[in-house]
């Protein structure tokens, strides 16, 4: 089966990226809620095309609540297996080198906003079905394929669907990493805000606000200071992974601070900011925590306003399992400047699960057979679909060392990768919809 699965995949492989090519044009980037769209006529069009093509292939589909779609494989809409995938992308960004909403390929590769995160994988698990379908195989359990609209923007397309909808038995989500994920860590944004006197205020300002967002280190910014304008050019990286990029608000900070750039109240403060460059790991913070289970504390400063009584600065924790969130909070209370006032404006709890499950264990397995590599289960700094969705885990679609593509200009997917994906997806539908003694 597993020879047949992988020349399957080759042979259909022109028939399937002819599918994804019609998903990747969907602009599908959250704005402004329009009738029977929540998250923008984007996203529900999304929707639309796949329960489109999902009947195409032959499946039972619907759309729940204009926010998820379902494709399904079998008749029991109470007891099904989840696969839980997401069809909404963040915005394209600039200094693509190729269109970002095409299936663009260039040296075995493809381009395009959401061919890993999560366009690509979520369609492979759709043509992967379709394939085992048309071999004729039976199975014991309905396979559901959920597709949402609103991953990127916190996941409320879940809560709509789990409103109208049953949970899964159990599951997974292609929108993260392999080895199978047993577990994802605590997530924290915090605003600090801190005044600043109008006198001092008025020497410095931020130009392109626009450029910064929670999902990222900000790579570019445009400060204003004392009438002079300052460029600071950094590194993207997403923002569960601040070791891959370089920071350009804490870059600025730096060549304020070194250069004594300003005065009075600011001085203090790009002095502070400037302390916290390249502390991935909330050092200066006093929220420096770590485990056996998933490592160390990870932080980035991602976002810098100026309003009428000061600046707030936005930051991200990514904090480990044995962790709570009031320890990160008290952490970061005791080591802020003087008036400083400390918000959550983003918080969601760390989700652990039995990683000696035998599901668990059975796509483990799966990912073993297909690739060759250590199955053993991890944990992730990320955050996807199982933190809502109860009785899932996330399952791929990146392999062991691709770190910091997700959400960066030029997001791509390895061929080889993407086909391979579609082949554990196969595997795996086939050991979690057979009985165990099938």
């Amino acid at each position: 089966m597993t020879q047949e699965i992988h020349v399957l995949t080759a042979d259909q492989e022109q028939e399937f990226l002819q599918d994804l090519q019609k998903m990747m044009r969907v602009e599908s980037v959250k704005s402004s809620p329009k009738e029977h769209a929540p998250y923008g006529e984007g996203p529900r069009e999304a929707l639309t095309l796949v329960t489109q093509i999902g009947k195409q292939y032959g499946f039972k589909t619907g759309i729940v609540d204009d926010a998820a779609a379902y494709v399904q494989w079998g008749n029991d809409d109470e007891h099904y297996i989840g696969i839980f995938g997401h069809l909404d992308v963040v915005p394209a960004g600039s200094h693509w080198t190729t269109a970002p909403f095409e299936l663009s390929k260039q040296d075995q590769r493809f381009y395009g906003r959401g061919i890993l995160y999560n366009k690509g994988p979520s369609m492979a698990c759709l043509y992967g079905m379709k394939l085992l379908k048309d071999m004729g195989i039976k199975l014991s359990h309905t396979i559901r394929l959920v597709f949402g609209s609103d991953e990127e923007n916190g996941s409320a397309d879940m809560k709509r669907y789990l409103a109208k909808k049953p949970a899964p038995v159990y599951g997974f989500t292609p929108d993260c990493k392999y080895p199978a994920v047993y577990g994802e860590r605590g997530i924290v944004n915090y605003a600090i805000e801190t005044p600043i006197l109008p006198a001092d205020l008025q020497m410095f300002d931020i130009l392109n606000p626009e450029e910064q967002a929670s999902d990222h280190v900000p790579d570019s910014v445009i400060a204003m200071i004392n009438q002079e304008k300052i460029n600071i050019v950094g590194k993207r990286s997403p923002s569960n992974a601040p070791e891959l990029g370089k920071n350009a608000l804490t870059l600025l900070a730096k060549k304020i601070d070194d250069n004594q750039l300003l005065s009075g109240q600011l001085m203090n403060y790009f002095h502070w900011l400037a302390g916290l460059h390249d502390q991935h790991y909330g050092q200066k913070l006093g929220v420096e925590f770590e485990d056996a289970d998933s490592g160390k504390l990870i932080m980035t400063p991602y976002q810098l306003e100026k309003n009428a009584n000061g600046l707030k600065l936005s930051i991200a924790i990514r904090y480990p399992v044995s962790i709570t969130e009031e320890q990160v909070t008290q952490g970061i209370k005791q080591h802020i400047l003087p008036d400083s006032k400390v918000q959550i404006v983003r918080s969601m709890p760390g989700v652990m699960h039995n990683k000696q499950a035998d599901w668990i264990k059975r796509i483990s397995e799966v990912y073993e057979q297909v690739t060759g590599l250590d199955g053993t289960p991890v944990t992730t700094t990320g955050a996807t679909y199982a933190r809502v969705v109860p009785n899932i885990i996330a399952f791929g679609p990146s392999f062991p060392g691709q770190k910091g593509i997700a959400h960066k200009q030029d997001e791509y997917m390895d061929e080889k990768d993407l086909l391979t994906n579609m082949e554990i997806y196969m595997k795996a539908i086939l050991v979690l919809g057979k009985r165990k003694d099938d």
